[in-house]
């Protein structure tokens, strides 16, 4: 799972940090901006804005203290990264590379008036689409609308001599594929999502019944059909497209492998080495038994300074959640940090054991969890530019139980968002005087404490009843929410909790507890809103999560007056009077949720989203969008990665790899499309 949580919780986090009244530096970003020779603590965080985007940049602290055989693994890491890079674009929609190349030409090419209306229009259209690896928008899934005629595109494409034509020219548009993922309730979600990972004839019901008819070798660890494949109908038939060297995305694959197996040749020690090697013979293969024994290997290479995430990883774009995005992010060890969270790994039974769970729904043996703080030296796929702030993997079920799973906070994409400017939003949206100072003083070591929670105790947390199927299978296209917020859940009910300050992580467990509990409500209930246009329903996976989490909540606790709804000089706020009791509804609704996983039941999840996280107060949502309107901080922000350049000798042997970053946002896209281009237009 990652934390947009992570890959959830990141792009969820982006907007906390946003929310931020003002810009604070911690002893760490201190420490980090004094040893990084990359800069000085004069770095500038702030590239730049374009409609609802903020491009950020983030340096890599410690880069300078790796061998150079280390800081040579981390450069072949982020080129296999960078070389999947198409697939990406290919899977979000199936237009997305002819329409790339096409509108790449004219940006690049366009000699004419600059400084008109409609060029800034096509101008902040190519970024839009750039951040969001397709004409889709990288969070809310609708299709993004240019603010320019099909006249001057055609008269752009004529003057540039780029071709776009057909329905790739008149879907950017019409009202066709207007939803990259359709979570909606009571449609065909397959046939009615445009991404893809499907054949445009396939419905919910042909994956269904293809998949439930996969058999795996152990049904004990069910083998992850479907996540490395599209599946499309041919002569009637359905068929898988294996995702791998001499199937689909082949060319890019063989890319990805080549600078694998020079990662490979440099590894730090044995158990990494062999892990590359599993991942290169999966890419060859496409072979799920292998991607499970590479994860097995993978998750047990814990040494070492650098690790990293390669490969068909998150469901989250698949309506159903089979098929996994490429992505890519590479790593190197905060060893400072590491050590200080290492207290969650250690403790994680003790943390399962005094959990409000079903007694039979409690893991007896909670292994191998590891949680560490990362700082992030490249990205790629559905990883970049819009960022998680947090990985949890691997996600097979059967892994976490018997070998674990790898947290991991990306300590230097935290620091980026918390020192790259501020805004007033928070004190906008805060009740009173005591929220404020509550989020300016705790709200930066609660929110890191709530990812390491959700992480490393929240993702390792509870069983499924025996017989029970895998969530993806049981609860549909609701399991994604289900799990980030259950996940949720696990870490709001120990962040109000004094184990926090036995094992020194905080030093007032209770202020921390109630910044926690404050900004999750008003981010839930409101502040999240901002994302939205108005009449918009709640697609997105985490969001629905933060959204019924905060809504089952407040309902639930109006008898006591635990959350109280208040309007001030037409202003809506919300006011928590009982941390106490709604630090015990969290545990209600968490026993709830993990009863719903373990049991597998789908009406119980139905009700429970479609009731609280999909349907938004109108009213209030409007009002919010006007409050925010003061503010020109976006609610999205995304990174351009540093560039990693080698240096080589007589010999072409690389002798030191620089760090530098890139002169802009449009160059940097503009440069991967040259460089990092392997895949047809059409796959």
């Amino acid at each position: 799972m990652n934390l947009k949580l992570i890959f959830g919780i990141a792009l969820a986090m982006s907007l906390t940090f946003s929310c931020k009244n003002e810009s604070k530096t911690t002893p760490d970003a201190v420490a980090d901006a004094r040893d990084n020779k990359e800069s000085n603590a004069q770095f500038d965080y702030n590239v730049e804005q374009f409609a609802d985007i903020k491009i950020l940049r983030y340096q890599i602290p410690g880069w300078e203290n790796l061998t150079l055989k280390e800081q040579k693994l981390v450069y072949y890491l982020t080129q296999a990264g960078l070389a999947g890079r198409d697939i990406i674009w290919d899977q979000n929609y199936r237009h997305n590379l002819k329409i790339r190349t096409a509108l790449e030409t004219i940006y690049a090419n366009h000699n004419g008036d600059k400084s008109s209306d409609d060029w800034k229009a096509f101008e902040t259209y190519v970024k839009r689409v750039w951040f969001s690896n397709g004409i889709h928008h990288h969070y809310s899934n609708d299709k993004i609308k240019p603010d320019f005629s099909e006249d001057y595109l055609k008269t752009l494409l004529a003057e540039t001599n780029a071709t776009l034509e057909g329905e790739a020219f008149e879907v950017i548009f019409n009202d066709k594929d207007s939803k990259k993922v359709n979570q909606g309730k009571g449609v065909d979600n397959v046939a009615q999502s445009a991404v893809n990972f499907y054949g445009p004839d396939v419905t919910n019901a042909d994956v269904e019944k293809f998949y439930k008819n996969k058999k795996s070798p152990n049904p004990e660890k069910p083998l992850s059909f479907g996540l490395n494949s599209k599946l499309i109908k041919e002569n009637g038939q359905l068929k898988e497209l294996v995702y791998k060297s001499g199937g689909l995305y082949g060319s890019a694959i063989d890319e990805i492998v080549k600078w694998l197996e020079l990662a490979q040749g440099v590894a730090e020690n044995q158990a990494q080495g062999d892990a590359l090697g599993l991942l290169i013979k999966y890419y060859k293969t496409g072979d799920l038994q292998t991607w499970d024994d590479y994860n097995v290997a993978w998750t047990a290479a814990t040494s070492g300074n650098v690790d990293y995430i390669n490969s068909f990883i998150e469901v989250y774009n698949d309506p159903l959640g089979y098929s996994g995005s490429y992505e890519s992010i590479v790593q190197i060890n905060d060893f400072d940090m590491s050590q200080k969270m290492k207290v969650l790994s250690d403790n994680a039974q003790w943390f399962e054991d005094n959990s409000p769970l079903i007694e039979e729904h409690k893991k007896k043996n909670v292994v191998g969890v590891t949680y560490k703080v990362v700082n992030v030296a490249g990205e790629a796929g559905d990883a970049s530019p819009s960022t998680p702030i947090g990985v949890n993997l691997p996600n097979a079920n059967w892994i976490r139980a018997e070998v674990g799973s790898k947290s991991v906070s990306l300590g230097n994409i935290i620091n980026a968002y918390n020192n790259a400017g501020s805004t007033g939003r928070l004190k906008e949206f805060v009740n009173d005087e005591q929220e404020l100072q509550l989020e300016e003083e705790y709200g930066q070591v609660s929110d890191k404490l709530h990812t390491a929670l959700h992480e490393v105790i929240g993702h390792a947390s509870g069983q499924l009843n025996p017989g029970v199927g895998e969530t993806k299978e049981t609860l549909k296209n609701y399991a994604s929410t289900l799990e980030e917020g259950r996940a949720d859940l696990v870490g709001l009910y120990y962040l109000y909790n004094p184990k926090l300050q036995e094992l020194g992580l905080v030093d007032d467990w209770k202020k921390v507890g109630m910044a926690a509990y404050d900004g999750y409500i008003r981010n839930g209930l409101m502040t999240q809103l901002i994302r939205l246009n108005v009449g918009d329903d709640v697609e997105e996976a985490h969001m629905r999560n933060r959204q019924w989490v905060s809504a089952w909540v407040f309902e639930k606790g109006q008898k006591d007056n635990v959350i109280e709804k208040m309007t001030r000089d037409g202003k809506t706020y919300y006011n928590i009077n009982d941390y106490e009791k709604l630090h015990d509804l969290f545990g209600q609704l968490l026993r709830e949720t993990q009863r719903i996983k373990s049991e597998g039941d789908f009406k119980a999840v139905e009700n429970l989203v479609e009731t609280y996280g999909v349907k938004v107060d109108q009213t209030l949502h409007q009002e919010i969008l006007k409050r925010n309107e003061q503010f020109p901080d976006p609610p999205y922000s995304g990174f351009v990665n540093p560039v990693l350049v080698p240096e080589m000798d007589a010999n072409g042997e690389i002798t030191e790899v620089k760090v530098t970053q890139p002169e802009s946002f449009s160059r940097q896209m503009l440069d991967y499309s040259k460089t990092h281009s392997f895949l047809k237009v059409d796959n």
